[in-house]
């Protein structure tokens, strides 16, 4: 069990991260990768990455079990705002910290390597000379950010903004409180400490210093934290998600993908879906779309599928109600002016 506590401070410095973290996605997605498990959210992507991937990974492999602690190092702080930056702070981690959390990871479970506990010689070569093993990291992680993250990112940003979507309407409709109740069932808030399943007992206290919420597409089951408590606190935890085939190495899609979105796009043209698309805004449930809109319940939902199997929005339950928001695709049909109005 991992439980987060607040005070009355920590509660008031709540904040939703304002876009995905890319080293984030990038390493819990290759816990994905070695996963047999969500074939049915993750095996074609699974497939489509293996394909794509036809370099080294054994240093990834090493520094990230498939369970249990892997170093902080490899996701700093910076990651939210860009895969570029976040790697030049990755480049920069100082040899004595990588060395400490490389320990932790040899002793297993996050725990610390303890006295007399021999650390395997591929790791103990790996700390004992980072500034000579950290290149290939990097390489690595670049080569398996190209084939397994980066074809698929536009659509992991529409889901985080979804999500981010959601839980701006629970800020808004409860404050801190009602959003951190809204969070997925694997976390539960008994005020004031946020509880979580996870692999060992834990306990963070916040102290003044807020907490990160970091909604992430690759992380399932549970949430994840930092093991430092001097790091700035994050939670990053399992985002509502549904992976969508993307072309390999990010260019034109495959030509029955490309087909069917040419389709599914014709049936877009029109004035009523335009103002439809228009009318979801930050975000719309179906009530607030059909009044927006100004057509029938029935109406607002068949638009809003047509829409979702366009790649135009992305749909989230939120209570009782789904919460439609436009994706990147959708925004940038409407900005330039592709949709007839």
């Amino acid at each position: 069990m991992l439980r987060i506590h607040f005070t009355g401070v920590d509660l008031a410095r709540v904040r939703m991260a304002g876009r995905p973290d890319a080293l984030w996605e990038t390493i819990l997605s290759f816990h994905r990768l070695r996963d047999r498990r969500d074939v049915r959210l993750f095996g074609e992507w699974r497939t489509e990455s293996r394909i794509r991937l036809n370099s080294e990974t054994r240093t990834l492999g090493m520094l990230i079990p498939s369970r249990g602690y892997f170093p902080d190092f490899l996701t700093p702080v910076e990651g939210r705002y860009g895969w570029d930056v976040g790697l030049d702070a990755l480049r920069g981690i100082r040899p004595e910290r990588m060395r400490r959390e490389l320990e932790l990871l040899g002793g297993g479970s996050g725990a610390g390597s303890g006295a007399g506990v021999a650390l395997p010689p591929r790791l103990r070569e790996f700390m004992d000379d980072s500034a000579k093993h950290l290149p290939r990291l990097l390489g690595e992680l670049r080569a398996y950010h190209r084939a397994a993250v980066e074809p698929y990112w536009t659509h992991i940003q529409a889901q985080i903004e979804a999500e981010r979507a959601a839980r701006g309407r629970a800020l808004l409709d409860g404050g801190a409180d009602e959003l951190l109740a809204s969070l997925p069932p694997m976390l539960r808030w008994r005020a004031p400490v946020l509880e979580c399943d996870y692999p060992v007992d834990r306990d963070v206290r916040l102290r003044g210093r807020g907490l990160l919420l970091q909604p992430s597409f690759f992380c399932r089951r549970t949430a994840v934290t930092l093991h430092d408590p001097q790091l700035p606190p994050v939670l990053v935890y399992p985002a509502a998600a549904q992976l969508a085939s993307a072309p390999a190495g990010g260019e034109a899609a495959r030509p029955a993908v490309e087909e069917q979105r040419v389709r599914t796009l014709g049936k877009l043209v029109g004035h009523t879906r335009s103002v439809v698309l228009r009318a979801i805004g930050d975000g719309a449930t179906t009530s607030e779309l059909a009044r927006r809109a100004g057509v029938s319940l029935a109406s607002a939902s068949q638009h809003a599928c047509v829409m979702r199997e366009a790649g135009l929005v992305t749909t989230l339950r939120h209570g009782n109600a789904v919460l439609h928001t436009v994706t990147p695709l959708g925004a940038a049909l409407l900005k330039g002016g592709a949709v007839a109005s």
